[in-house]
Formats: C-alpha cells, structure tokens, sequence
C-alpha cells in the first residue's frame, strides 16, 4: 500500500512540473501574451512626455531579446493628427494589432513642445515627419528609418500595406 502511494505521488510531481514550469513562464513579463491589452508594457501604450526614453529603450531592448522580437520605436505626439489617426488604426484593427505585438516590442517616444526628447532623437537618424517609425534589432542597432506615409492609401491607414510591413520588417524566421 505504501508503494503505490509512493507511486501515485511520484506521477502526480511528474505531470505537475510542466505545468507549474509554463504557469511561472507564462506569468513572467516576457513571456506574456503580447497582444494581450494587459500584457503590453506602459512604453508602449501613449505619448507620455514625462516618460524617459533613454530607460524605457533599455527595458524594450531586454523585452525584445527576451521574447526574439524587433523593436518598433514609434515617435510622435498627441498633438500630431496622423499620429493619433495611426493609434486609432491600431486600436481598433485586431489584424494589425495582434501583428504588431506578436512581432515586435513596441517603444513610443514623445516629440511635442513640453518635451522634445532632443538628447534620445539626436542619436537616431534623422526625422522628416511624424509619426516616424524606427525599426531596431534587440541590440539596439537601427535596421529601419521612414515615416508612415507608405502605409497610407487614400489618407487612411491601410491593413494590407500595414502587415506587409510588419511581415517585411519583423523577426527574421529560421527557414
């Protein structure tokens, strides 16, 4: 009797640590659903001119590498009409949105009179409108640098161009 209780406990540690092992991963920030509202870091989810971008990019770039996504700095303001338009898009388009979670570690950074954040823009390339999207390795190092205007069509955000994009430009498969 002893032996099989022995037995009965010894299978129920085995089928319990797998699943004890992915709740603690699941649980952990880098493993979280990233399309998951809750889930997406405060970085990622407004223009904050209070936010400092120098210490939200290091977080994103350890988000990024622990999740093997990109990073997508999105820069702009809520004074910028397309920049509001974009987050809109985003919002409320669950095909953008889940792409662009699942893909990349999203990082915004301000540009508005209360605050430019001249030192973080000065050491990325150059901006010619907004918002202004910056596509870097988990490294850090920038692989792409354009405004969103090429995912226009007719003045509007456009789903098709939108996760072209994200598919162009997002993590590099193994293939």
């Amino acid at each position: 009797m002893i032996g099989d209780n022995y037995l009965c406990a010894d299978m129920n540690i085995r089928f319990l640590i797998p699943i004890l092992m992915y709740a603690a991963f699941a649980a952990s920030p880098g493993w979280a659903d990233p399309t998951d509202g809750s889930a997406i870091p405060e970085y990622s989810k407004a223009y904050d001119p209070g936010r400092d971008p120098f210490a939200d990019g290091e977080e994103a770039r350890k988000y990024a590498r622990q999740t093997n996504r990109r990073g997508l700095i999105q820069v702009g303001g809520d004074w910028c009409g397309y920049c509001r338009a974009l987050d809109r898009f985003i919002d409320s388009n669950d095909t953008v949105r889940k792409s662009l979670y699942r893909q990349f570690v999203v990082l915004k950074v301000n540009v508005s009179d209360e605050n430019d954040n001249q030192a973080f823009m000065s050491a990325m390339p150059k901006t010619f409108g907004y918002p202004h999207i910056f596509i870097a390795e988990s490294s850090g190092n920038v692989v792409f640098s354009d405004d969103t205007a090429r995912l226009l069509h007719d003045g509007e955000y456009a789903e098709e161009r939108f996760i072209e994009f994200l598919d162009k430009w997002g993590p590099p498969t193994d293939s």
